[in-house]
Parts: structure tokens; C-alpha cells; sequence
């Protein structure tokens, strides 16, 4: 029973009847062998309201009465329809809508609604009904033309409720219906109404509305050539070498030296698009841009790239496309930098969404992301190096032989700090196992009962807070005396702990 086929009917009545003919009843021999689980003993009361008719001849009258199917523990009313001299027994009517029928799983198990009104009868109550006899399935209903019509089905059957109420026989189909149903296409449903967003229109519709029922796409999808497809799917006018993109979508031609973005329905090209040195161009599961099969830049170090300078990786289960990162190829090569302090230009006092994301230049002061930081620390075992330069122009460094990032759930928590060396001193482990904070999101480990404070906005920056610091790598830039903590600090560095150059980079070990 399909009802999102045909169009919102004014009236619906489900019943049935047992067969007239001989040949359609269960015998009491079928039932002694057992064929059926519902085999009871024959109750006192009518089991339907065919038996209600004919115990009762001398009152046809529709209406509620008292009946009591085979293996039911007790008697319970149904509506009767006696039209036509005939016992149907009513599972379900809707005539006005004055009854919620958007219930949950224990509700049609048991019944709700009114039997003069609308109502649905069970669905405990109708696998008894279905099982005792061989029942036909009448379905009477009006739709909003006033156009009366009926389906026929010579088989109902449902199972119990071990098997969910399933759905278990329908006979032969007899009837008019079909003069009745509107067929909407698929995303659609029906409807009165010609308020219908479209690929061309899809943040409106027409205002007007017809007193003629039609098809509706139903939210989501949008009507472009006579169908509902989704938003995704809209022709946008962002075409090109016959391929149409979608909004927000991209484009490469065919030797990766541009790429174009569909926005607002037009393709804004970005001609500085080209490959890094590691990368290639081609078309991999339909999608043509620059690829890297290197995850970090000891892999590219490796392949025979001695040079520091950018270059492309893919992260193992790195969700997005491949990026850029800086690789710098001495101390033994292969480091991948995360962050670069050295002049100033790049404002790192950010909120959570920047430090997420990434900001700045990669071959110059910038922040890779959170996100990159999460994946590039979990596909293998890394040690970290971060290199300094003091406000005294003394060069130091810090070693620590593991570093990992958990990911935004844990709010990038330093979740892993490996034994310090170095010459630095270790500023860092004071922040082990704390979570990253910025002006906007707090997640440092200062608390006072009556005192917002937020070490990110005390210093001035963003980092894995703790009470508040042993090191600010992010906080202001500042390249000579004085400074303080809100600056480029490294608590332990001698004499001058205020930097002008910061750099923190990673290689797996």
C-alpha cells in the first residue's frame, strides 16, 4: 500500500470481509493439523464484523460493536460497515485530518483515534484479524475532486509483531483507482499548490497558488526539465568544455595551469593554479586537479627533493585535496613546518575558526591548521623541532621525540609530548595533555568561581594553555626590547626568553 504515489485524498476507508466462497474459508481440518499459529478455539464473541452481521441479522445498522478474534486475550470494539448488507470491519479511516497520524512504533501497535471518526484499529489487533480467516482488503476513497473510487484485494494477511507487523499477502488488485491517482515522479509528492522552487529559481517560488492538484517536489529537490533532483545536481551556468559545475564546485583544465570555482553561478578562474614540483596532473575518480602521493615531506625528501621550499601532500585520511607546506630540508631533511614567526606581517591574534583552518603563507609566517595538525601527527610516530632566535640574536632549539594532536572533538588536544633536548630549555611540557584555546573558544585549565579568564586573550594569542604558559609561540610579534609573555615567549630560553624568529616543524622518526 503505496499511498506517496497518489495525490492527498479527502476520505479513506480500509475494511474487509470474510469470503463467501466455501473454497476461501480455513478448514477446522487445515486448523487441527496446525497449519496456523493462530489456531484458538472459536471465542464466544463474533470475530469480525462479518459474524456480527450474521448473528445479528436483525440489526444492520453500521456502527461500534463488540468482537473478540481467535487467540485475542480479551473483546474490543470496532466500526462495523454494514453498507449493502454486508460485514466489513473498518482497520482505518482519515476524513478530516482532526487526528495526528504521525505516531510512534507503540502507538500503531495499539490503536488510537476515535471508531466513529478517524482512527487506526492496531497493529497488534490486525495480525489476529488477518490469521484466523482469508480476509479481502477494500479500500474506499474521495479525492479532492469529489471523484469516489476503490481497490480491491482478494488476499490481506500481516504477521505478528516477532516479525515487526510485516506486510505478508495481498492478493489480486480489482477496482477504479487508478482513475483516482495522481503518479508524481520520483522527490515528489502530491499537492494543490504551483509553489515550486526551481534549478533557475531555487531561493523562491511563484506566490500563486491552484486549486488543481499537482506534483510538488518535496524539500530539498528542485523541478529542472519535468523532474525533482537535488541542488547539487542544478544546471548553474558555471559550464565549461561541456562539463556543468555545480555551485561552490571546481574545474581544472586539462594541463592544470587553471582553476576555476562556480560562484553565484559564475566561474571565477584562478590562473596562478599550477603543480608543485612533487605533484602530477591527472584525473583520479573523475576529478582532474594536481596530486601528491607523498604524506608529509620526509616522503618528498626521499623521492630526491633536497630543496627546501613548497611542496604538496596528502596526509593519510586527509578528507580534503592534497595542500602546501614548507619543507625544510636541513637538519637532515624531510621536516614539515607547522608554524613560522619572523617578521611580523601576519596577525596570529585569531579565533578558533582561523587556527582551524590554517592562515598566512607557507614560505613565510603562517599557521598550517589545527586540522593538518591532526592528521599529519596521527598517520605516523613524529618528533618535533622548534627553532628560536632571541631578542639577543642568540639561536636555540628544543627537540621532543614525539609530538601528536587529537582532533576537533577533543578541541585539538596536545595529547602526546615526547623527552625534551636541546638548547632552548623545555618550555613546552608544561602544556602537555592541554587543549587548544583562542579568544573565542577557552579551554585552558584556569578556573575561578567569580572571574572570566581566558589565558588566549591575557597573552594575547592562541596555544595549548594550561595556568597560563611556559612558552607563547602565537602570541604578539615583537622584534626588540622589551617585550613580555603576551610576545613570542620561551620561558627557559637564557637571558633574552622574547623571540623575533620561531619556527616549529615535524618528521617522523
Amino acid at each position: 500500500m503505496l499511498f506517496y504515489l497518489y495525490r492527498v485524498n479527502q476520505f479513506v476507508v480500509f475494511c474487509w470481509m470474510t469470503s463467501i466462497l466455501g473454497a476461501q474459508q480455513m478448514s477446522t481440518q487445515q486448523a487441527n493439523q496446525g497449519t496456523s499459529y493462530f489456531f484458538y478455539q472459536r471465542p464466544e464473541f463474533p470475530r469480525d464484523c462479518e459474524e456480527v452481521h450474521n448473528q445479528c441479522s436483525s440489526d444492520t445498522t453500521s456502527g461500534v460493536y463488540l468482537i473478540k478474534p481467535d487467540g485475542y486475550p480479551e473483546p474490543f470494539e470496532v466500526y462495523c460497515n454494514n453498507s449493502n448488507s454486508q460485514g466489513w470491519t473498518v482497520i482505518l479511516r482519515r476524513n478530516d485530518g482532526h487526528v495526528d497520524f504521525c505516531r510512534n512504533y507503540d502507538e500503531y501497535k495499539e490503536r488510537f483515534g476515535f471508531l466513529s471518526h478517524e482512527f487506526w484499529i492496531g497493529n497488534d489487533k490486525l495480525s489476529y484479524f488477518t490469521n484466523q480467516k482469508n480476509y479481502e482488503l477494500r479500500i474506499d476513497f474521495t479525492n479532492s475532486e469529489g471523484s469516489s473510487c476503490y481497490a480491491t484485494y482478494n488476499r490481506f494477511r500481516t504477521s505478528d509483531e516477532f516479525s515487526n507487523f510485516k506486510f505478508t499477502n495481498i492478493g489480486q488488485y480489482s477496482g477504479n483507482a487508478d482513475d483516482c491517482i495522481t503518479l508524481c515522479p520520483r522527490n515528489a509528492h502530491p499537492g494543490d499548490c504551483t509553489c515550486q522552487k526551481t534549478c533557475a529559481n531555487p531561493s523562491s517560488c511563484l506566490d500563486a497558488c491552484s486549486s488543481d492538484d499537482t506534483c510538488i517536489c518535496s524539500d530539498g529537490f528542485y523541478l529542472q526539465g519535468g523532474e525533482c533532483i537535488p541542488l547539487i545536481e542544478c544546471p548553474t551556468g558555471c559550464s565549461v568544455d561541456g562539463i556543468d559545475i555545480p555551485e561552490g564546485g571546481s574545474y581544472v583544465n586539462a594541463d592544470c595551469t587553471r582553476r576555476g570555482v562556480c560562484t553565484n553561478s559564475h566561474l571565477i578562474w584562478d590562473d596562478t593554479y599550477s603543480c608543485s614540483v612533487n605533484e602530477v596532473c591527472e584525473e583520479r575518480n573523475n576529478v582532474r586537479q594536481c596530486y601528491s602521493d607523498a604524506s608529509d615531506c620526509l616522503d618528498i625528501y626521499n623521492a630526491g627533493f633536497s630543496e627546501s621550499g613548497v611542496y604538496t601532500v596528502m596526509p593519510t585520511n586527509w578528507p580534503g585535496s592534497p595542500f602546501q607546506v614548507y619543507c625544510n630540508m636541513t637538519e637532515g631533511g624531510g621536516w614539515t613546518v607547522l608554524q613560522r614567526r619572523l617578521d611580523g606581517t601576519v596577525d596570529f591574534y585569531r579565533n578558533w575558526t582561523s587556527y582551524k583552518e590554517g592562515f598566512g603563507s607557507v614560505d613565510h609566517e603562517h599557521w598550517l591548521g589545527n586540522d593538518k595538525l591532526h592528521y599529519l601527527t596521527n598517520q605516523k610516530r613524529y618528533t618535533i623541532r622548534i627553532d628560536l632566535v632571541n631578542l639577543d640574536n642568540l639561536p636555540h632549539f628544543a627537540n621532543f621525540d614525539f609530538f601528536r594532536i587529537n582532533d576537533e572533538n577533543d578541541n585539538y588536544r596536545l595529547s602526546e609530548l615526547g623527552t625534551y633536548g636541546g638548547t632552548a630549555g623545555d618550555s613546552l611540557s608544561y602544556h602537555h595533555n592541554q587543549q587548544f584555546s583562542t579568544y573565542d573558544q577557552d579551554h585552558d585549565s584556569v578556573s575561578y568561581d567569580s572571574l572570566s579568564y581566558n589565558c588566549a586573550v591575557i597573552h594575547a594569542g592562541a596555544w595549548w594553555y594550561k595556568s597560563c604558559i611556559g612558552c607563547n609561540l602565537n602570541g604578539l610579534y615583537r622584534s626588540v626590547l622589551p617585550c613580555s609573555d603576551e610576545y613570542v615567549f620561551w620561558y627557559n630560553v637564557p637571558v633574552n626568553n622574547c623571540n623575533k624568529f620561531a619556527e616549529m616543524k615535524i618528521r617522523p622518526l
